[in-house]
């Protein structure tokens, strides 16, 4: 094994960065997708029986039959409260149960009743609440239509593309048993055999598959891959046979859909009628190809669509291997195309139409009606729940590196940074500085006292993130290894012994994690006295949890492993959902419950939001991989996952001077700010490429810092509400066509905007400003530009173009020291930008920045507006109990007219004059030291 390792470690890190495609599957090449997609548009085969259907005030049944087979499928049918509705279809006699996704929902959500408005031969009409809101349910063929007033919202099965392969059993496994079996048995297998052809089947219009083998028929029909599967040199059993399901939703109206990360494509998702579908399935990926769907590290089944008039959302349950097909009639069409149709008076509506194709499971999907962009993330929030709220320090800057050599090392770096003024709050270690990687432990020479490192950088009010995988090495004096191993907690092979496979140990065992009491021990390995040497400013990074499986097929584990019951083909995309959620549980027990974690994971899926942050995996040291960074995390963050960052100067290869200003200054302008290299590059900390580069790599980080007040807030509006923290344009413009595709620019909640710098050589950037009525100001030079305008803004290399929304009021601390703790009692500055009505709002929340005291309400928050010439602060939590040492330092008003004089009126009334500043020629006005502590009620006044 060893000699084949070193060569497959060699090759991965050779000189030649580049994916091979011919490692992973596309469409032809997986067998469930291919046979799927033949399927072409058409009658469906299936009809519903409407003398089978229930009513009751939590759901509506009907069975299903597929006229060709006569397997009959159970359809629910459910109004969930918030404007949702969510259809479930499955056999109705399955031959075993099919498995169905635990631990993503948050609970069960909870049902509304259904009314029915109208029946007859042909379907049934039922209401979902509001009086114009109703679902047609048409029997033949069958078809379900959301319908408000005379609009189709979405259409299920309109195309005919419902299929649901039943579970049976083998044909030749039934031969086999006949002829070696008693003459009993033989009459009861032919009596089995005899019923499927008897009249009294069409009369009972059912073929129960629980005693029915492959019939001719469908032997005629078989095509490779369905009861075994080959892949390179790796071999599929099925042991269960086909079992794919596939279903079809029709959008009218609808030209934009966005989401089913993740892939390093644009975020508008492209139609895929001459190429494979997007494909979701959890896989490492060596340096990804760009604007393709391939499948990356992470999967989540949710797609939003976005028109004019509303936004709706489709979140497809299901954690196997899923691909999706996108059409369009209007892809394809130029702009004068489409202003011919006008002209020429053409009535066809746009349309996209989507399909979802899935290996085994159900049919479990949830319809979000919106109608607006917050309230389809509500929607999905109240589903799968909220992004977890970070501790501060999370969201400051972290360094990293294929890996620091030993503890010295680390104390280099960490003393490079206050040599040279950069701030920074976490250092962290690859796998390098574990004992011959086995995880949960410290190489004994290069870190031989990792508490005295630890506490080195506690005592700057540093932090440390160390890396813990999910494989273990096959070592018997290893005792992570032996306690799994005793406890028989490691995924089975098809054989039943335990999993192995090569990953960076050398041979390893992967832990079955979808099991709960696996995940109760793991997580107790990260108690302190179980996980030797680590304090409370050490955090974890799960990174290989897709899994990885160096000699796997597709790099990753055989379909056929098993996980108790259910094969990894069925759960393999929530497996690295369930590695990130023991390690935070993990973080969250040691701390006896008080501290929240903060934990990486580069494998995700629908909830992962709940347990930390992602990153974009191995990216590359090129332009075009900094421009994938941004869509890459937007489509992240409409479904849910706000907490992403792609590592800053590329994973893979040497980033050049230009090129790594550029992605540091993109990268402070997104969530999660990490830098990150490979082994085999060259060191690049921020001051290895001159003093000029450093300025400017320095300057990038500190206006990370000033705006962390802002970030922590979003943040927690996100933990409280669902709703991303960086936004595409069209969410807060969503009536705006000119930003529906936007995907180099975003939002920073509402209020900010950033244009970053992507292009080698820039001299300038054209950015989009939204919003007729709005008014935008620089950042940096407080320059007033009006919106719904393309506005060309001549850059240099110390340029990061971001804009401030006028009507909004945006807190920073502009004293930046070593880290985010050190400014736990630094004072605000408030940056209000005046809108044409000269008014704003804002927020200010602040905490302890660590504990989950906030749950038992203690913090400050604020609401900040300015309206006639009048700024206050008033309470939005009069039951929340915080106090804190901040105070408003400065107030910087944008847009402002100059004042005679300005009052400053605190919570115990007393009345004080300000100092102030107008420069007339940017009306801007500057309030100096008005005094008021950051958490009390105060009003300043202009006169």
């Amino acid at each position: 094994m060893a000699p084949v390792l070193l060569l497959w470690l060699a090759v991965c890190l050779s000189g030649a960065w580049a994916v091979d495609r011919g490692n992973f599957k596309t469409c032809d090449q997986s067998a469930f997708c291919k046979r799927q997609r033949a399927l072409k548009p058409a009658e469906s085969p299936y009809r519903a029986l409407l003398e089978t259907m229930e009513l009751t005030n939590t759901k509506l049944t009907l069975q299903l039959i597929n006229d060709n087979n006569k397997v009959r499928l159970l359809l629910e049918l459910y109004r969930l409260q918030g404007n949702m509705t969510r259809v479930k279809i499955n056999e109705l006699k399955p031959l075993k149960p099919r498995y169905e996704v635990p631990d993503v929902l948050i609970r069960e959500p909870p049902t509304e009743p259904l009314s029915l408005l109208s029946q007859d031969e042909n379907g049934v009409v039922l209401s979902l609440g509001a009086e114009s809101q109703r679902v047609i349910v048409s029997a033949r063929p069958f078809r379900l239509d959301i319908m408000e007033g005379r609009e189709v919202v979405m259409s299920l099965n309109s195309r005919g593309l419902l299929a649901f392969e039943h579970l049976r059993m083998r044909k030749d496994t039934f031969s086999y048993k006949v002829t070696s079996t008693v003459a009993s048995v033989w009459d009861n297998i032919k009596r089995v055999f005899t019923s499927q052809t008897e009249p009294e089947v069409e009369k009972n219009e059912e073929a129960d598959p629980a005693n029915q083998a492959e019939t001719a028929k469908d032997e005629d029909k078989a095509v490779d891959g369905m009861w075994e599967e080959t892949f390179k040199s790796h071999s599929d059993s099925k042991p269960n046979g086909p079992s794919a399901v596939s279903l079809d939703f029709s959008l009218p109206g609808v030209e934009h859909v966005y989401g089913i990360p993740e892939h390093a494509d644009d975020l508008r998702l492209k139609t895929t009628d001459n190429g494979d579908p997007y494909r979701l399935y959890n896989l490492d990926v060596f340096q990804y190809e760009l604007y393709n769907p391939m499948a990356l590290y992470g999967a989540v089944p949710v797609m939003l669509a976005h028109n004019t008039h509303r936004t709706t959302g489709i979140f497809w349950l299901n954690a196997a291997e899923t691909w999706v097909d996108i059409s369009s009639n209007t892809a394809g069409k130029t702009v004068f195309g489409k202003m011919l149709d006008y002209v020429q008076g053409s009535s066809e509506t746009p349309q996209t139409d989507v399909r979802w194709i899935s290996e085994s499971g159900i049919i479990d999907v949830f319809i979000m009606l919106g109608p607006t962009p917050t309230d389809v993330f509500a929607q999905y929030a109240s589903l799968t729940g909220t992004q977890s709220f970070p501790p501060l320090a999370s969201l400051g800057y972290h360094q990293c590196r294929w890996n620091y050599n030993d503890q010295e090392d680390v104390r280099s770096v960490d003393a490079g940074f206050d040599e040279h003024d950069i701030p920074y709050d976490f250092i962290w270690l690859d796998i390098e500085h574990t004992d011959g990687k086995r995880y949960f432990t410290w190489d004994p020479h290069k870190f031989a006292t990792p508490k005295e490192m630890l506490q080195g950088l506690k005592d700057k009010k540093r932090k440390m993130v160390a890396i813990v995988d999910p494989h273990i090495k096959v070592d018997s004096n290893y005792k992570i290894h032996n306690e799994i191993r005793s406890r028989d907690f490691y995924v089975k092979n098809k054989d039943g012994g335990d999993y192995e496979g090569w990953c960076w140990p050398g041979n390893a065992g992967y832990p079955d994690f979808t099991r709960a009491d696996m995940r109760d021990w793991w997580a107790s390995m990260f108690a302190y006295d179980q996980y030797e040497g680590t304090m409370d400013n050490l955090h974890t990074w799960n990174d290989m949890n897709e899994p990885s499986v160096f000699n796997g097929p597709e790099v990753t584990m055989h379909k056929d492993a098993m996980h108790g019951d259910w094969e990894h083909r069925d759960v393999h995309n929530i497996y690295g959902l369930y590695v990130h959620r023991a390690t935070a549980e993990g973080l969250i027990q040691r701390s006896g419950g008080t501290e929240r974690p903060f934990v990486l994971t580069r494998a995700f899926f629908a909830g992962s939001q709940r347990y930390g942050a992602v990153w974009t995996g191995d990216n590359a040291a090129e332009w075009d991989h900094l421009k994938i960074s941004i869509p890459m995390c937007l489509s992240l963050g409409l479904v849910g996952i706000s907490f992403c960052g792609a590592d800053v100067g590329g994973f893979f290869k040497s980033p050049g001077a230009e090129l790594l200003v550029r992605w540091y200054q993109t990268g402070a302008y997104q969530p999660f700010f990490r830098a990150h290299a490979h082994m085999d590059t060259a060191r690049r900390e921020p001051w290895l490429f001159g003093p000029e580069n450093t300025a400017l790599i320095r300057e990038a980080v500190r206006q990370r810092y000033t705006l962390l007040p802002y970030w922590y807030q979003l943040f927690y509006q996100a933990h409280r509400t669902g709703y991303p923290v960086m936004r595409p344009l069209w969410v807060e413009y969503p009536q705006d066509p000119a930003t529906f595709a936007v995907d180099n620019e975003f939002l920073i909640g509402k209020d900010l905007l950033v244009h970053p710098v992507t292009e080698e050589g820039a001299r300038g950037v054209t950015a989009f400003l939204p919003g007729k009525h709005e008014v935008w100001f620089d950042v940096h030079t407080f320059q007033k530009h009006n919106g719904a305008q393309n506005l060309y803004i001549p850059v240099t290399m110390s340029s990061i173009p971001v804009f401030q929304r006028g009507g909004s009021i945006i807190p920073r601390k502009l004293r930046v020291r070593r880290s985010s703790l050190c400014m736990e009692d630094d004072p605000y500055t408030l940056y209000v930008a005046l809108n044409v009505q000269r008014t704003a709002e804002g927020e200010l929340y602040i905490d302890d920045g660590h504990t989950f005291n906030y749950e038992k309400k203690e913090f400050i928050h604020r609401r900040l507006s300015f309206i006639n010439n009048s700024l206050s602060s008033v309470n939005l939590a009069p039951d929340a109990q915080f106090t804190t040492a901040s105070w408003i330092e400065r107030i910087v008003i944008l847009g402002a007219s100059k004042p005679s004089k300005v009052i400053v009126k605190t919570t115990d009334g007393q009345e004080s004059p300000v100092e102030f500043e107008f420069d007339a020629s940017m009306s801007v006005l500057t309030l100096r030291k008005p005094g008021m502590n950051a958490g009390e009620d105060w009003t300043v006044t202009l006169q």
